[in-house]
């Protein structure tokens, strides 16, 4: 399985999302420079966490119209796996790839700590390894991760499944005090209707291996990695 890890001018999180599948997960990867048009051999786009463009407008306003975009959306309608991380999520739902917005965290400040995700949905090709109600302690650094969508897009939301995080405490409990963003009820993470695109403010590449003390985000490669072994069979 190949991965591909785009590179926008500002992205901070692209080496750690290429040494987590390569060094971790054991597979091929490449970094994709966000001028180039196609992302062809690639079997999982990542579109890293950092701040693309400085984020000087709207975090991920201007990555969303980088010549690479206009690939990963035609390899994500093809049922292409991508997966958004922080700044990347935020490139998701300003491409129009997931449905919402991102706004200011709630407190106007930017917050760098671990949180801990409930998995509320685990049929998805980036959570099949995990059980749905299993707690993850995965770390959060941003300023800009307040999702929010109105109330209609959020009982779409759960109608289809779109869910896969909310922030919670560490005994699985959705609390208003767990959630570090403001973000609408506790949302951490959601896919599209098809399940192959997986936008998350939380970075599972920063905890990916035992020698960091935490290994809980490599339950997420591991698990595209083993759809993607599904899909060949």
């Amino acid at each position: 399985m190949k991965f591909g890890v785009v590179v926008f001018p500002g992205s901070n999180c692209d080496a750690d999302c290429f040494h987590a599948v390569k060094a971790v997960l054991d597979q091929p990867v490449e970094y994709i420079w966000h001028k180039s048009d196609s992302v062809a051999g690639f079997d999982c786009i990542i579109l890293p966490g950092g701040f693309s463009y400085g984020d000087y407008l709207r975090s991920g306003a201007i990555a969303r119209f980088s010549p690479i975009m206009e690939a990963v959306v035609d390899f994500a309608s093809k049922g292409g796996l991508v997966l958004g991380i922080c700044n990347g999520f935020q490139v998701l739902l300003e491409s129009g790839l997931l449905p919402g917005a991102m706004r200011r965290n709630d407190c106007l400040q930017f917050r760098c700590h671990d949180a801990y995700l409930k998995v509320e949905n685990n049929t998805t090709p980036f959570t099949q390894l995990c059980g749905v109600g299993d707690v993850l302690k995965i770390p959060v650094a941003h300023g800009e991760g307040n999702y929010y969508c109105d109330p209609e897009t959020l009982q779409e939301l759960y109608r289809n499944n779109q869910v896969v995080f909310k922030y919670c405490d560490q005994h699985g409990e959705v609390t208003p005090a767990a959630n570090p963003n403001g973000s609408v009820d506790n949302i951490a993470g959601i896919c599209n209707q098809e399940g192959n695109v997986l936008g998350m403010m939380p970075h599972p590449e920063r905890c990916a291996e035992a020698i960091l003390g935490n290994d809980h985000g490599a339950i997420l490669f591991k698990s595209i990695l083993s759809a993607w072994q599904r899909r060949g069979k």
